[in-house]
């Protein structure tokens, strides 16, 4: 049993360590998975994804370079570090089909699988990451390139030019409020047309999937963690 103790020691140190049979019962919540998020791109998927709830989980970002094929090894590095040990492990990128470049579809491809082959995820779009913003307003049903979408952009968020204005980083931070607020979108609905493109798209090669975007998976699994 406790000793009686003075009112003007009650609050001093030794007191706190000694006056209690039992120690205080700490309640707090499970904690959260942890996830490295490797982005392509330095503004938009980087920006917009960290506007995602996901108050119990611990997630981390950084930024890839290169080819697609490069970015995934880069994230295969960046996994062996001691700070990242234990991190689930998104890669985060888009095809952006250049005529001009020749073995990109085969790196695409490549890229996708050796990420799978290591167990990392990848949040693949074809072919642009802006096709996930157009699918909360709207179906798209035939392939486009990224200056489609970034043409759509403009009339539905009233821009001049998106690929200017819409790249930079302080339009990048808006964009997650700019769609939850925006009456004529629906995340929901987003997620909903996302699946039905990996269904109707996912038999073939991924660089000929197009239109698709897996980044709902990546959305609803950070949503899981409020």
């Amino acid at each position: 049993m406790a000793k009686p103790v003075k009112v003007t020691d009650r609050d001093k140190a030794w007191n706190r360590r000694n006056t209690f049979d039992k120690p205080y019962a700490i309640e707090s919540k499970p904690k959260g998975k942890s996830y490295l998020i490797v982005c392509e791109g330095a503004n938009t998927e980087v920006e917009y994804l960290r506007c995602i709830p996901a108050p119990n989980a611990s997630v981390v970002f950084e930024g890839g370079c290169g080819s697609k094929s490069a970015l995934v090894r880069w994230a295969l590095e960046l996994r062996k570090r001691e700070e990242y040990d234990g991190r689930e492990v998104w890669c985060v990128y888009d095809l952006d089909y250049k005529g001009d470049q020749i073995g990109q579809k085969q790196d695409f491809n490549e890229s996708i699988e050796l990420a799978r082959r290591h167990k990392m995820n990848v949040a693949y779009s074809n072919d642009s990451f802006e096709l996930w913003f157009v699918l909360h307003y709207q179906p798209v049903e035939q392939a486009f390139l990224r200056f489609d979408y970034y043409r759509i952009l403009d009339g539905l968020w009233n821009l001049d030019n998106y690929e200017e204005d819409g790249k930079r980083l302080h339009f990048c931070r808006d964009i997650y409020s700019r769609l939850s607020s925006d009456p004529r979108s629906s995340e929901i609905k987003a997620i909903e047309r996302a699946k039905s493109l990996l269904a109707e798209h996912g038999h073939r090669p991924f660089a000929d999937q197009n239109p698709c975007t897996t980044v709902f998976e990546l959305i609803e699994l950070l949503q899981e963690q409020e």
